[in-house]
């Protein structure tokens, strides 16, 4: 990125690779997610063996389904490698979470097996995905019908409130001082998912760092703008007045 205008020398921060983390305290409910919530914490007492858990991406459902695994003790397996592996073997301790079940190639086969003998056995099986079931493409008669009988548990994108909670938090984590206006900016005018927040968040403490500077809603507009995670249109006047909070 460009200096800061200022004539301070910038410090050169280090690009570290995000690695999403999926600890407990670090899911945070909202309305968006609530369902989906007390889903998972109200197992083992599910009306049904097969749970299917929808989100678009960056909603947070690898990191609920990650919870889950790790209370129900379950292997997590991605869809797509279901072909490489022994279905009775994956399900033998009784709980399985397949992600990205709406993703091609899936082994329709052995998909169909897994969610009969989990179903037979008493056990649990999680499955995750982008779309509803009935919007899967699946030949197999039989395994789309038992699928879409199932009702789907949806994550819907975070709003406001959740949305600045997540990023309050998350420069918390990153012991940075944020002002509430400039948070309340970014909800406004960024991509709406716990991703993006991570990546601007991520680049906010970078470009303070190498600024020496706090973070402003202008520099919050920069980030915004270099990460290709907002639409400034119709604020860039009000946005590269002074370097102020705003």
């Amino acid at each position: 990125m460009s200096g800061g205008g200022d004539g301070r020398p910038r410090q050169l921060p280090l690009h570290l690779a995000l690695s999403p983390s999926y600890r407990r305290e670090d899911f945070v409910v909202g309305a968006s997610n609530g369902a989906a919530w007390t889903m998972l914490e109200r197992w083992p007492d599910w009306p049904h063996h097969v749970a299917l858990l929808i989100g678009g991406e960056g909603t947070g459902k690898s990191h609920l389904a990650s919870l889950w695994a790790e209370k129900a003790h379950a292997p997590i397996v991605r869809a797509s490698d279901l072909a490489d592996g022994d279905p009775v073997a994956l399900i033998r301790g009784g709980t399985l979470v397949v992600e990205d079940c709406d993703r091609e190639p899936l082994d329709e086969a052995v998909l169909f097996h897994l969610v009969n003998a989990v179903v037979s056995a008493g056990g649990f099986l999680l499955l995750t995905a982008r779309v509803p079931a009935s919007e899967w493409t699946i030949s197999t008669r039989d395994l789309a019908s038992r699928l879409r009988a199932i009702p789907p548990t949806v994550i819907g994108e975070p709003e406001d409130a959740l949305l600045q909670r997540v990023l309050s938090k998350l420069f918390r984590d990153r012991q940075l001082s944020v002002d509430s206006a400039v948070v309340a900016y970014l909800v406004r005018r960024m991509e709406r998912s716990f991703q993006a927040a991570l990546r601007v968040v991520d680049a906010l403490d970078r470009e303070g760092l190498a600024r020496r500077r706090p973070i402003t809603r202008p520099m919050a507009a920069e980030v915004l703008v270099q990460e290709g995670l907002g639409d400034l249109v119709g604020e860039a006047g009000e946005d590269d007045e002074g370097d102020g909070a705003g």
